[in-house]
């Protein structure tokens, strides 16, 4: 087989054993109960796969404290120790009980935070960072529009009513996954309970978030209540390597938002397939090798790509860059081409296509054995050549003869119509 036809052969059986859409039933939308906003959003490639209102402005109470932790955890470390804040909380607001000039540390204040949503731990966290609620404030802002949130904007860093403090659910679904970015979060918001170690005393506190607390897959993130904002609850779920992200905004109850959340929660995990869609060294063809006749080498995927996809999304490989035939020295792993793979919509990765062994230089008996053939091809032409020659010059000669009889026949029969009277 030649190099060509083996590379032909090679992709069409790619194409073949690259996973692709099986007839399968898409999941069916879930109905939302009382969401005035909402949307569920893949991690890794940030596709939304259901929204609604999702860039509506809306007040979002404690889910404000996400992106306080994040300001934290960027200008802090979690073992700095701040003194508590001067926070005079009202009797309905949650709260650890910081004593004044009590000691904790940003660890634990980012717990306090996350878990019981306490207002004093969020309070010290921005006085703590920053020397001031207001320079604290003032840097979430601009943290938010670093970020794209263009449906956002923080008057406090706790999450209480007011018409300067609202945002998206669009907005929120990607301040939760850069959140997930950093370890400690996604430890913090996944616990059912945690414990405070600093501190004037060792404080239990329990995750608001019920579904953390009872359902399977479900590890975060943040709830959040008033009276202007509704029920809110930022949800995350992992299950077999997909990861997606849940808002939802103004819902009328906690049941409400429990049963709207898991089912988007739900509703995500069984949307994506999270796939291997090239493994190194898979096998891409092979080309030829220069001076050895049939001889070849094998070539393989130099990475692996893994990515999340919709269930039932095809992909496809084409191959590019192949030269017709190579000659060593090659070293195994030698890069000759570029696979590409694609979906319907766009290109998902480009991977080196390279030497499965390496390649040694062609001895000089194999380049003589080549220069063999190909003499031999070059004699046999001219062999053909010479023996042809007669037979061209023959007709050669035919032809001229019968011109020249044509000739006499045209010259007698002019003699002839001129000798008549």
């Amino acid at each position: 087989m030649t190099a060509r036809l083996a590379l032909v052969g090679a992709v069409l059986a790619l194409l073949l054993a690259t996973p692709c859409a099986v007839a399968q039933t898409a999941p069916r939308e879930p109905r939302l109960q009382g969401a005035k906003a909402a949307i569920v959003m893949e991690t890794t490639t940030r596709d939304v796969l259901l929204s609604r209102n999702a860039d509506e402005r809306r007040p979002i109470a404690s889910a404000t404290k996400l992106m306080t932790v994040l300001v934290a955890l960027l200008r802090t470390d979690l073992d700095d120790v701040f003194s508590a804040a001067d926070y005079n909380a009202a009797p309905a607001e949650s709260q650890i009980g910081l004593q004044p000039g009590e000691r904790m540390s940003v660890r634990d204040l980012l717990r306090a935070a996350l878990l019981p949503s306490a207002n004093d731990a969020a309070a010290t966290l921005a006085v703590g960072t920053m020397g001031s609620t207001e320079a604290f404030v003032a840097e979430m802002n601009r943290r938010a529009e670093a970020l794209g949130m263009s449906n956002t904007r923080f008057a406090n860093p706790v999450g209480l009513d007011d018409e300067d403090n609202y945002s998206s659910a669009r907005d929120l679904a990607r301040l939760a996954i850069r959140l997930r970015g950093f370890e400690y979060f996604r430890r913090t918001v996944d616990l059912p309970r945690g414990t405070l170690r600093s501190g004037a005393r060792q404080r239990t506190v329990i995750n608001r978030n019920r579904l953390v607390r009872t359902i399977d897959h479900v590890n975060g993130v943040k709830t959040g209540q008033t009276s202007g904002a509704g029920y809110v609850l930022v949800g995350s779920a992992s299950r077999d390597g997909v990861s997606v992200v849940s808002v939802v905004l103004g819902e009328p109850s906690e049941r409400a938002r429990d049963s709207d959340s898991l089912a988007l929660l739900r509703y995500g995990l069984n949307s994506y397939d999270a796939r291997t869609v090239m493994p190194e060294g898979r096998a891409l063809g092979r080309v030829a090798l220069r001076y050895r006749g049939d001889e070849s080498v094998d070539l393989i995927a130099g990475e692996t790509v893994k990515r999340v996809l919709r269930t039932g999304t095809r992909t496809r490989v084409t191959l590019s860059g192949l030269p017709e035939e190579v000659d060593g020295p090659l070293p195994r792993g030698t890069r000759l081409g570029t696979a590409t793979i694609r979906t319907d919509d766009e290109v998902l990765a480009r991977v080196p296509i390279v030497t499965a062994r390496p390649v040694a230089e062609a001895s000089l008996g194999a380049r003589l054995d080549d220069m063999l053939r190909r003499s031999q091809t070059i004699i046999a032409l001219v062999a053909l050549l010479v023996c042809s020659l007669p037979l061209l010059l023959l007709r050669r000669r035919a032809l001229a003869r019968r011109r020249a009889l044509d000739a006499e026949h045209r010259r007698a029969r002019r003699r002839e119509e001129s000798a008549v009277p």
